[in-house]
């Protein structure tokens, strides 16, 4: 067949260099050119050369292309050929079996006894990989054959080329949207917790979070530092119908003034000094998902005019950029600052005060929640003794516990989980006393003014001292009597059915050698102010008649 070199060079190119799927542009060309050429086989390969390695990355027969990553191993003959070979950019190899570098190549192939041409691939001179092309075991390749392979070198080299960038692509890809969905399952994992405290003491809050999830609207969490903020917009964040997408978080009071834009707006290739690449802002990253903005008071006053901007137009412009790019993003704001008073004293923009204000949640701070501490410890000591992987789960003392209900936290949650976990690392047996409640230094303060009036009196303390010694005994003789952790929420009544249980064996007598309080192994004196203080009426006078 009469063939024009041109015409098999342009449609052996549009062969190989037709998809980005090489092994499919591969069986392509091999369908064309064996109409000229007897050639049955073809293949892609890569010289590893630090490795000694071959790696054969597509390889085709008349029947179809596949796709591969073998890996052959060299002898050291074979990688000396290689070297010695650099400058011969195409070779004729008679028989397979008897080239040290191709023949463990087409031992994998079932192609020891047939002939081969093969092609390094050169762009820029750099040597990218081979092609090889095996004969049909009938008709030897001649010089005829081996030109016109040869027109295919650059092709071919560019075929490869972008295949394998084409490839890593892919790979990289597959890596960053497994990633995705590993640090979106973190998230849900962490930040998707119940939310502690959601039938008691923020109720309110969370039937608001309901009203307003499954909406677009703007939230503003308002409330003191420590109380919840970012666990409440994470709740918002679950139960939207933008749970799937995006969850982008920016601390405010964190960025320098100096690189706010570029964080929330990105920027472009060569904008400022060390702008090397383009860089997408945080709020395009929460493209079709939700922005939390935690700490806007803090927002110099040129972000809160760009950030006006993005709420009124859902546009923003890369900083150095020349595009306008549309977002579609939902803005959940928190601060603990008063931005009404801010924005009176022109330090807060009043426009994007309205604009965030939409739907305001104030979250009360601990102390206004007092029931929601004994689950509140409850958690925090079952975390943070996963995390320090403690073998035996501890609980608070009654005495703590009480301690911990009449604090005052000005610290709010974050200070409770910080105690939690500082009494842990102090505390290694099965109780926790929280003895430096709210810092190192001020003991036991806070119960002692509770419990007493008289905080100056420094024998009451020393007697306080005795009781809280003496309780302990208490709880520790009837933990086996507790059925669950939610008693834990009625310490008073534990320790109140504990001492009646004492009282109806001693038959009401509470001093002596056959008193309540010699069973329970303390101070009878101690013994009444506790029955005093839990409304306990009982004595000689009050027992059993039958005793």
């Amino acid at each position: 067949m009469l063939l024009d070199e041109k015409d098999f060079f342009r449609e052996a190119t549009f062969k190989i260099c037709g998809s980005l799927e090489i092994e499919r542009a591969l069986h392509q060309c091999l369908l064309y050119i064996r109409q000229f050429i007897p050639a049955d086989q073809m293949g892609f390969h890569v010289y590893h050369r630090d490795a000694g390695v071959v790696e054969t990355v597509a390889y085709a027969t008349p029947e179809a292309g596949k796709i591969m990553s073998v890996k052959i191993k060299l002898s050291q003959q074979a990688i000396m050929q290689i070297e010695a070979q650099r400058s011969v950019r195409i070779r004729l190899i008679d028989r397979l079996a008897d080239d040290p570098v191709a023949s463990p190549v087409a031992q994998r192939m079932n192609a020891l006894e047939l002939s081969a041409v093969v092609l390094d691939l050169v762009l820029d001179r750099t040597m990218l990989g081979v092609f090889s092309v095996f004969n049909n075991g009938k008709e030897k390749f001649s010089q005829e054959h081996v030109n016109l392979l040869k027109l295919l070198s650059k092709p071919c080299a560019i075929a490869l080329t972008n295949s394998l960038r084409y490839r890593e692509l892919k790979n990289l890809k597959e890596m960053l949207a497994d990633d995705n969905r590993y640090l979106q399952e973190e998230l849900n994992r962490i930040s998707g917790e119940k939310v502690i405290g959601a039938e008691n003491g923020l109720k309110d809050v969370m039937r608001m979070v309901h009203q307003v999830a499954p909406l677009d609207s703007p939230v503003l969490l308002l409330g003191e530092t420590g109380t919840g903020k970012e666990v409440i917009a994470n709740a918002i964040y679950h139960l939207s119908l933008r749970k799937d997408r995006p969850f982008i978080k920016v601390n405010c009071g964190a960025i320098p003034a100096s690189l706010i834009d570029s964080e929330l707006f990105g920027y472009e290739k060569g904008a400022f000094t060390g702008a090397v690449n383009t860089k997408r802002g945080r709020i395009e990253r929460a493209q079709g998902g939700t922005l939390f903005l935690d700490e806007i008071g803090e927002l110099s006053k040129d972000a809160q005019i760009r950030l006006l901007r993005v709420l009124q137009t859902k546009e923003i412009d890369r900083v150095g950029g020349r595009e306008t790019i549309k977002i579609n993003i939902r803005v959940i704001a928190a601060t603990h600052r008063n931005l009404e008073e801010m924005m009176h004293q022109k330090k807060f923009r009043a426009d994007l005060f309205f604009r965030l204000r939409v739907f305001p949640i104030t979250i009360p701070p601990l102390r206004e929640r007092q029931e929601d501490i004994p689950d509140l410890v409850h958690h925090f000591i079952l975390k943070k003794s996963g995390e320090m992987k403690r073998a035996v789960i501890p609980k608070p003392s009654i005495e703590a516990m009480e301690r911990l209900m009449s604090y005052h936290w000005p610290g709010n949650i974050r200070e409770l989980e910080n105690l939690v976990e500082r009494s842990l690392i102090l505390e290694q047996g099965e109780h926790l006393f929280f003895k430096e409640i709210g810092g190192v230094g001020e003991n036991l303060s806070i119960l002692e003014s509770h419990d007493f009036k008289d905080k100056d009196n420094k024998q009451q303390a020393k007697n306080d001292e005795q009781v809280r010694s003496d309780e302990k005994q208490i709880f520790l003789q009837s933990e086996n009597q507790i059925a669950s952790e939610k008693q834990l929420a009625s310490l008073d009544r534990a320790v109140s059915d504990h001492i009646n249980k004492a009282l109806e064996i001693c038959n009401g007598r509470v001093e002596g050698e056959k008193g309540a309080a010699k069973l329970l192994h303390i101070n009878p004196s101690t013994l009444r102010k506790r029955m005093k203080k839990l409304g306990i009426t009982s004595g000689r006078k009050n027992r059993p008649k039958n005793s």
